[in-house]
């Protein structure tokens, strides 16, 4: 099936969809009438597109046949105007139809469930840890996104050894995704007397945020445990059990939350990072197996991955996937990572294109 046959195909969709969703029945059944909308809504663009380049290779063909027949100079130069402009309209819009005929992920416009952990490098790697955890929050006032701890486990000095955020907004998936992976700082501690630069590494894993219906959770399938909360808190951590693990059976995935004093509020976070972390293997495995049979991975990549290279002495970020290397450190750290996602978001795009151009 060419490109075009495929715009055919997504024509006539569109089509369907406005006669349906002017149907009293559909309008009438709130759940599918909202389903078609958004589908009639992701379609708009591409068809709208697709139906201009009709008009101009309709006008160039028009054109082509006119410059056939006896013209006098004057008309004869316009016409080869005419048509060197359409030309140059027509391919732009192939470029435009081909990138919106891309395979969408469909989790770009969800809200995510972000866990930042301190891994190799003890002490270091946790107060690395809370400088990503500083980052992201200041990319995401930047976005104009909202940012909610759900829950963390600091060291005492400043850093984190785990810390859980929702970051609730427009498009948040589709730029956070790639931050998926091992993310490795070079510089001097603040412990370090001798001046030796040291590696250190934190984790970050982007989860989309799931909805309760499309995360089937049998209750039965969940251990519930409910302790001490540790850490700051005064008396209130050694009287009160509020701290709530939950433990998914069939998956083995543990989920614990001690950040609220009320232990149903921590009920209720911990359930919202069960049903992502759930989702999230589901769609991962789903993933893997596409990734597998094409033997080409897209996206996020693997989550063991080192990813990119925060190199202090220098000022220097480097991201490991695109060997994208920016002197801008101390810009990236205050939240100012709109060039590296760009980057990123680019080279997904050409990756999909090349699967695209394997399929026509």
């Amino acid at each position: 099936m060419s490109m075009f046959d495929r715009l055919e195909e997504v024509a006539i969709r569109y089509d369907e969809l406005n006669e349906l969703l002017s149907d009293p029945q559909v309008i009438s059944d709130t759940d599918r009438f909202m389903k078609l909308s958004k589908e009639e809504s992701d379609l708009r663009e591409t068809v709208a597109s697709f139906r201009k380049y009709q008009e101009v290779k309709s006008e160039l063909e028009d054109t082509e046949e006119m410059l056939k027949e006896s013209l006098d100079s004057e008309m004869e130069e316009l016409a080869k105007e005419e048509r060197k402009s359409l030309i140059q309209e027509k391919e732009s819009l192939e470029e435009q139809l081909k990138i919106m005929l891309l395979p969408k992920d469909e989790n770009d416009e969800r809200n995510v469930i972000m866990e930042i952990r301190g891994a190799a490098g003890g002490d270091e790697a946790q107060l690395f840890a809370s400088d990503l955890f500083d980052m992201y929050q200041k990319y995401a006032d930047n976005e104009g996104w909202k940012t909610e701890v759900l829950d963390a486990n600091s060291n005492g000095i400043g850093g984190y050894k785990e810390i859980t955020l929702m970051i609730t907004g427009t498009n948040v998936y589709s730029k956070l995704k790639f931050e998926n992976g091992a993310h490795r700082v070079q510089r001097v501690p603040q412990t370090e007397s001798q001046g030796r630069i040291h590696t250190s590494t934190a984790t970050v894993v982007v989860m989309p945020e799931a909805e309760d219906v499309e995360v089937d959770i049998d209750e039965n399938d969940i251990r519930v445990d409910i302790y001490h909360a540790s850490g700051a808190g005064g008396q209130h951590v050694n009287k009160t059990a509020s701290a709530v693990r939950l433990t998914h059976e069939p998956t083995g995935i543990v989920v614990a939350m001690q950040d609220e004093r009320s232990q149903l509020k921590n009920r209720e976070k911990a359930m919202k990072v069960l049903r992502s972390r759930i989702y999230d293997k589901i769609t991962t495995e789903a993933q893997a197996e596409v990734d597998a049979e094409r033997k080409s991975a897209v996206g996020t990549g693997d989550r063991s991955e080192r990813i990119r290279t925060y190199n202090y002495p220098q000022s220097r970020v480097t991201d490991h996937r695109i060997n994208l290397t920016i002197q801008k450190l101390d810009q990236i750290l205050s939240g100012k990572l709109g060039e590296i996602i760009d980057a990123l978001l680019m080279w997904e795009q050409s990756q999909k294109m090349e699967q695209l151009k394997n399929e026509y």
